[in-house]
């Protein structure tokens, strides 16, 4: 049973089949379709890294993040009282006094319960600078204000 158009009807001439129709042809017994190449059995399965010391110490690896704008911002402002902090740490330890590595961590001294507390922190920290006391309070002062924009 044949899906489709009506038979014509007497007086029409059947439509040719468009160009590059094939009629389907019935099955062949027996047919099978070309065989396709097969590929050489793997042995091995496992992939073998090599661990070469040498190139692991010439590349360098990254741990890369996407932050909000918001989160950005603060991280901007963060990073800024710290060199700012980190530069006025130079002034007030000259090179005269040899290298003093003194580190002062902003969230600890933003963990303090009040202010008298967070100054006598640096100031404790500062102590072997020669810089004038005047050049230290001024110091403690500006940081505390920068701190509490945190």
């Amino acid at each position: 049973m044949e899906v489709g158009l009506a038979p014509p009807k007497s007086g029409y001439a059947p439509v040719p089949p468009p160009k590059g129709y094939a009629p389907q042809l019935p099955a062949k017994t027996g047919y099978a379709p070309a065989p396709r190449p097969v590929a050489p059995p793997t042995p091995n399965k496992t992939v073998n890294f090599s661990i070469n010391p040498e190139n692991e110490k010439k590349r360098e690896k990254f741990l890369t993040a996407k932050y909000g704008a918001h989160q950005m911002a603060l991280i901007r402002k963060r990073l800024k009282v710290e060199m700012w902090m980190y530069d006025q740490l130079q002034t007030l330890f000259t090179e005269e006094e040899g290298s003093h590595d003194i580190e002062i961590d902003l969230d600890e001294v933003l963990d303090m319960e009040d202010d008298a507390v967070r100054k006598k922190f640096l100031k404790e920290l500062l102590i072997e600078s020669t810089s004038p006391k005047e050049t230290i309070n001024k110091f403690v002062e500006d940081l505390l204000e920068k701190a509490k924009t945190l």
